[in-house]
């Protein structure tokens, strides 16, 4: 990582004591700029010797004190790299995660990303949207309708605006995700929708109704799904020396903070596409 590389991106959301929380920030390694904001997903590896894992960043904030630049993230690994290791019960796109969200410095989290996630094979390709969709969404204002709907179910409501921007300039894919882990219930519900709209024209998977069912739209279509439905207490991560023990009593709260949102996003979501099936029956796309 190129020293002094570290910049937030956007304006601040949210301050308590002598923390300032973030929505997203800029880093550069390997000479490549990136933008890592809330809600992201990206490979990882916590030691040089350690395998390839998923980071999902829940948390972004500064402790003006000591002007730390911090990040709350949780961990997700392959059954074969867990202790138990992979057994019939798991499934093809499984991935468990570490039962403790890890605190680490943001030029620790930056050194711990890797671009290589070959090992990666297991993953559920999104279906991409075919080009005359994605021209059909930047001519009609349908493309600023589903960044509405993202910010609303999959970052608590924030505006990143300012972060699209950023991104924008920066040249990123407007939907760069590679990954993207799942609920079990929501691997589901996707899984379900797909199978439904299989022989549908691909348009019908920006549409709001199939969206609150569980579809997902990538853009990009480059985006890989996996799932979790359990967790494990990893033996050794807790001795990486990248991880910040004295912010742990900050960590607990951003536990319970994370966990209420992800609560609440899930019953949102939940009455929003009951309320969509009660009142669209008569317009089905199934």
């Amino acid at each position: 990582m190129e020293p002094n590389s570290l910049k937030w991106v956007g304006s601040s959301c949210g301050l308590h004591g002598p923390y300032i929380f973030y929505k997203a920030f800029k880093c550069t390694r390997d000479g490549k700029a990136r933008i890592l904001a809330l809600g992201d997903f990206f490979f990882v590896r916590c030691k040089p010797e350690d395998p390839i894992c998923i980071a999902e960043l829940q948390l972004l904030w500064e402790e003006r004190t000591s002007k730390q630049l911090l990040s709350s993230s949780k961990l997700y690994f392959l059954p074969e790299d867990t202790p138990q290791g992979r057994s019939v019960a798991h499934g093809e796109h499984e991935v468990i995660a570490v039962s403790e969200k890890v605190i680490v410095r943001l030029q620790d989290l930056v050194k711990w990303t890797v671009p290589d996630f070959s090992g990666w094979s297991n993953c559920l390709k999104v279906e991409p949207l075919k080009p005359s969709v994605l021209r059909e969404l930047g001519t009609n204002g349908r493309r600023e309708a589903l960044h509405r709907y993202r910010e609303s179910t999959l970052t608590s409501g924030l505006n990143f605006k300012d972060v699209q921007r950023e991104r924008a300039q920066l040249g990123e894919q407007e939907d760069g995700r590679k990954v993207l882990v799942l609920s079990y219930p929501q691997y589901c519900r996707y899984r379900s929708v797909l199978a439904r709209l299989r022989e549908q024209p691909s348009s019908l998977f920006i549409d709001h109704t199939v969206l609150a069912l569980g579809g997902i739209a990538a853009l990009g279509g480059s985006t890989r799904i996996l799932y979790c439905r359990d967790t494990f207490e990893h033996p050794t991560l807790l001795q990486n020396e990248s991880i910040c023990d004295e912010f742990g009593e900050f960590g607990g709260r951003t536990t319970c903070y994370v966990t209420c949102i992800n609560t609440a996003l899930r019953k949102s979501s939940f009455q929003l596409a009951a309320c969509f099936f009660v009142f669209e029956t008569s317009e089905s796309f199934f």
